[in-house]
């Protein structure tokens, strides 16, 4: 039966990507070339979805993803079928430390709302019905945040940003009751704008806008999002600064954020990036309110596959705790291990066997998991 003693986050989480296996690639690209049919496709991703989905609950996770499987890219896939934002080619990829991403993003077309036949409501249906009762069927998406990134927002639309926000607070609100109406309870938001916050040096807009006005305006829409959530819906958002072919494009603290947004977001949990020197410090996790969210330490790494050292990981969670109450901490990958199709450079069986040792060292540390 479901385990359902410990309410999400737990604390052996995931952030959810994980590796395309080859079958998958083939399958693409055999779709592309029209030698099999959308269905076909479908059918084969059913089944490597039945495949992870099996294989979460065997290494002892108790909430499980399709892995995006389905999904080329971790945002694009969503924001694309949402009404008034279009997919399309642009004439560069982001810029990651060492390499350029795979040319691809969104831009806004027209005014922004839901699409009540979107396709991830119906394969949440589905990938709901592969897990049964056997664990918690964990949905990911973009956060609405997403869509204030640099270049997607059309000013001939929306030349008042507030009035764009209105319509992307609705259009989540209606996304969120999609989901849960679907049988969902358990939802993480996927934000690398808001980690991009942090960096250094943020420009000034030209109409006066600085990094303050955006922190607040981001607030401002996760928390109108979240405000008529049903109490049994786990939301919790993951902090990214960024995950492609293991590489990464912003780095330091959450310090800038931390005041306002670690102190007043809404949501049950924050998935937070310390794999690495570059994630700065946990003193702004002094932000949390005691008894407030959960806290998910992502303090192992997805970006390779060799296993992180268990008294290490003990004393970064004992440094934690100086900041956060130890009852509220969990622990995962700091990021998924395939956030677009590409994946990070790491076997399958390295992914497996890291979400085990995550498992174990959760076991022994907390004696739950």
């Amino acid at each position: 039966m479901t385990k359902t003693a410990v309410k999400a986050p737990f604390r052996a989480d995931h952030v959810g990507s994980l590796l395309r296996p080859e079958r998958i690639h083939q399958a693409r690209k055999n779709f592309q070339e029209e030698v099999i049919s959308k269905e076909e496709l479908h059918q084969i991703e059913t089944e490597e979805i039945k495949r992870v989905v099996d294989k979460q609950i065997e290494v002892g996770l108790q909430a499980v993803t399709d892995g995006e499987i389905r999904r080329r890219f971790w945002h694009t896939d969503f924001q694309e079928h949402l009404n008034g934002v279009e997919g399309y080619v642009p004439d560069q990829g982001f810029i990651f430390v060492g390499e350029e991403t795979e040319r691809y993003n969104v831009r806004v077309t027209g005014k922004v709302s839901f699409n009540p036949d979107h396709p991830h409501v119906k394969d949440f249906v589905e990938f709901k019905e592969i897990v049964g009762d056997r664990a918690i069927a964990k949905q990911t998406i973009p956060s609405p945040n997403q869509l204030f990134a640099k270049g997607i927002v059309n000013p001939d639309i929306y030349p008042n940003l507030e009035e764009f926000a209105e319509d992307v607070i609705q259009t989540y609100r209606d996304a969120i009751k999609a989901f849960y109406d679907a049988g969902c309870r358990y939802l993480q938001l996927d934000d690398v704008y808001i980690a991009g916050l942090n960096v250094e040096n943020f420009p000034t807009t030209e109409d006066g806008k600085d990094r303050q006005y955006f922190i607040d305006l981001a607030l401002h829409v996760l928390n109108r999002v979240l405000e008529d959530k049903p109490e049994d819906l786990t939301i919790t958002t993951h902090l990214c600064r960024g995950n492609y072919r293991s590489k990464w494009a912003f780095e330091g603290s959450y310090a800038k954020i931390a005041p306002t947004l670690f102190a007043k977001e809404k949501v049950d949990g924050f998935f937070l990036e310390y794999d690495d020197d570059r994630s700065g410090s946990f003193e702004p996790l002094d932000y949390i309110p005691n008894g407030g969210p959960r806290v998910v330490l992502g303090i192992f790494t997805s970006k390779h596959g060799e296993l992180e050292s268990k008294e290490n990981i003990k004393a970064r969670i004992e440094e934690a705790s100086k900041y956060v109450p130890f009852e509220q901490l969990c622990i995962s990958p700091q990021c998924g291990f395939a956030s677009t199709h590409h994946g990070n450079l790491l076997t399958e069986e390295d992914q497996w066997k890291k979400l085990k040792y995550i498992v174990d060292v959760a076991k022994e540390i907390w004696g739950e998991y």
